[in-house]
């Protein structure tokens, strides 16, 4: 792994991180002032800062809502619509991303997301201008254009990094999406005291800066560069210690690092259509997990700073700074699972050893005191051990999932089969982000700790048939290293 880095690689690998962090950022904004848009909807008499917008009797006849209640189940149906078609643009960005230009999609997505943004926050708060339809179309088009950003990242770095230390290299880079986290947090408890409207002022801006730079700066693959593809001087040895992670039985003694856009034009593979994608083994049985999984970590996502500051009664920017530790728990628990599954050259356990500890952590988090350093680490333990495993499955598992020996001949997959997998993750996020507040409405926020858990658990059973012949491979290698000494 070392050996073939070279500093395009490091340049590929910042560019791909921050790039889809600044998605995340724009996206995390949206979550951490959710309780000003929230007060700012509502009727004057729950909105200090009303009175000094406009005349009292105007604002009365077009504010959206009567009451918080009904902001807060508003707020949740966007969300759920953000997912929605984020799902469905995840399914066609990873279709086109293996047909076209993948700097050329992944730039299109970013610049004009960050005007989607910038036009939901910012325009309509300057113009007083708040239309449930009119954000309701907005969020649709947001959650299409940030649907290019995942399978072209995935793509470009399975471009560049090869099988040989790939759970760690992708646990680590898949952190991006918990930087993201942290970014927004920030910016946003930052500019929060001068208006909500300003904190998505700051992340769109700054997407669309980036969204340039990557424009004129990511190179998607090796041969841009006149750089090897992968694998192309690997010896037999490094072939055999770097098998396919997926636990395949057969595997031929030829298996190489496949780049996923072909080395020579002329002879450059059709990509993979839909179906075959999602005939592939192990693509239906994770996504369906990661359909359970995603809506646990989204909601945490989306949640939150909103659970912090209506739970315990603390201020709005103060629940989106504590609410990074979850993020930072992401962080390392991806990075730590992802180079443990390097060394087995399994994920599946790994994964399910996760989850276990995952519902534990979970029911400790949800009678968490009203106390904040307790809550962060008790948060931080949640992230670690949610968070890691869905990195994992979204970057990693999925790359894994795209170039396993069956599309050896039709190399164009990895988009596509990372749309599938994070497509269905982000369809099961999308009505777990509507459950959640109706759930929460209705039950309490206890409740919704009890559907995190059971959902945790879903994830663990579709897995399993993967766990159970994961785990028969690695004793029967340690069967044959004991036979062979």
């Amino acid at each position: 792994l070392v050996s073939h880095c070279t500093h395009h690689h490091i340049v590929v690998f910042l560019l791909t991180f921050f790039s889809y962090s600044l998605l995340h950022a724009s996206r995390k904004t949206f979550s951490n002032v959710k309780v000003s848009i929230s007060s700012q909807w509502t009727p004057s008499c729950l909105n200090s800062t009303a009175p000094e917008l406009r005349p009292y009797e105007l604002w009365n006849s077009s504010h959206l809502f009567s009451n918080a209640e009904e902001a807060t189940l508003f707020l949740g149906t966007l969300d759920t619509i953000f997912l929605f078609s984020y799902a469905v643009g995840l399914f066609v960005s990873g279709i086109v991303g293996d047909r076209l230009n993948l700097r050329w999609v992944l730039s299109f997505g970013m610049c004009s997301s960050a005007l989607v943004v910038f036009s939901f926050g910012t325009l309509t708060e300057w113009l007083h201008f708040y239309n449930k339809w009119f954000y309701c179309c907005l969020w649709v088009v947001n959650g299409l254009l940030q649907s290019t950003g995942w399978p072209c990242v995935v793509a470009v770095m399975g471009n560049w990094f090869g099988k040989a230390g790939r759970g760690f290299v992708f646990g680590l880079w898949s952190a991006c999406a918990s930087v993201g986290n942290i970014l927004g947090a920030f910016l946003a408890s930052c500019v929060l005291k001068y208006g909500y409207e300003y904190a998505f002022l700051v992340t769109a801006s700054v997407q669309f800066a980036g969204g340039v730079i990557v424009f004129f700066g990511l190179l998607t693959s090796p041969r841009e560069v006149g750089l090897p593809e992968l694998g192309a001087d690997e010896v037999s040895v490094e072939e055999d210690a770097n098998r396919p992670l997926m636990g395949s039985d057969d595997v031929d003694d030829d298996d190489r690092n496949y780049s996923i856009q072909a080395t020579d034009n002329d002879n450059q593979p059709k990509a993979i259509g839909f179906f075959q994608a999602c005939c592939l083994p192990g693509v239906v049985l994770y996504s369906l997990a990661y359909a359970c999984l995603k809506l646990v970590n989204y909601s945490f996502f989306f949640w939150l700073p909103f659970y912090l500051s209506n739970n315990f009664g603390w201020k709005e920017a103060e629940a989106d700074q504590l609410s990074i530790w979850y993020d930072v728990g992401g962080i390392i628990g991806g990075t730590i699972q992802g180079l443990i599954s390097d060394v087995l050259q399994k994920r599946a356990p790994v994964l399910a050893v996760s989850l276990l500890f995952a519902v534990g952590s979970l029911f400790g988090y949800s009678r968490s005191p009203n106390s904040k350093p307790i809550n962060a680490v008790i948060m931080a333990i949640t992230g670690f051990f949610i968070g890691g495993p869905s990195n994992m499955i979204s970057s990693a598992i999925s790359a894994d999932l795209g170039r396993q020996d069956l599309v050896k001949g039709s190399s164009e997959a990895l988009a596509t089969v990372t749309g599938i997998v994070d497509g269905t993750g982000s369809i099961g996020a999308a009505v777990g982000q509507y459950l959640v507040s109706l759930i929460q409405e209705n039950l309490g926020w206890m409740w919704v700790f009890y559907f995190f858990i059971l959902m945790t658990s879903s994830t663990i059973l579709f897995i399993s048939p993967l766990i159970v012949r994961e785990i028969r491979l690695l004793l029967h290698e340690r069967h044959l290293r004991m036979l062979s000494e």
